[in-house]
């Protein structure tokens, strides 16, 4: 059982300048949301980072939504959380598989996301990985999402927001009059 095996958690990386997080929401199950965010918080108040929330219907919309807010908005990292439950359909396998393929994608790109999409076989499991006084996903979450910025910051050589150049483009698979770059 994973929750009897030891596991090791870095400490928070300390920051010269400051910090700021968005989460990413999908409230399917609020009370799993609910804890999985509060254990967001925690982290991100112990970090002294600044957090802003936003939802999504679902956690397909989750990568998209940060798609859109790392390309237009001012965040040095994000925290991606919802909950998937295992069903009686092949939804679950869609849902967990591209939410996840979607977030590493970004991730590949240079956004710094912790994932905190849990995919589960039901409830009771959900209520021991959201719960900050249990498993805390969302806090280790929140702590992968400032461990990624740690890095990007110190591999751009700056202390302030660490991000892709504004000059690379996104690729598209072919051109289409003259265009070819989102």
């Amino acid at each position: 059982m994973a929750s009897n095996t030891p596991h090791h958690q870095l400490d928070l990386p300390p920051f010269d300048a400051p910090v700021r997080l968005l989460a990413v929401v999908a409230p399917y199950y609020r009370d799993i949301a609910d804890g999985l965010l509060a254990g967001v918080r925690a982290v991100t108040a112990r970090a002294g980072a600044t957090l802003d929330v936003v939802e999504v219907p679902g956690a397909l919309e989750i990568p998209t939504a940060i798609g859109i807010a790392a390309r237009q908005a001012d965040y040095d990292g994000f925290v991606a959380l919802g909950c998937v439950v295992r069903g009686e359909t092949t939804h679950y396998e869609t849902v967990c598989n591209d939410s996840s393929r979607g977030l590493t994608l970004l991730g590949l790109q240079g956004v710094c996301i912790g994932n905190g999409i849990l995919t589960v076989e039901n409830m009771d499991q959900a209520r021991v990985r959201a719960d900050p006084d249990d498993q805390d996903k969302g806090g280790g979450a929140a702590q992968a999402a400032l461990h990624l910025v740690a890095l990007a910051r110190r591999w751009t050589g700056r202390g302030d927001r660490a991000r892709p150049a504004e000059s690379d483009p996104i690729r598209l698979a072919g051109r289409l009059d003259g265009q070819d770059r989102a």
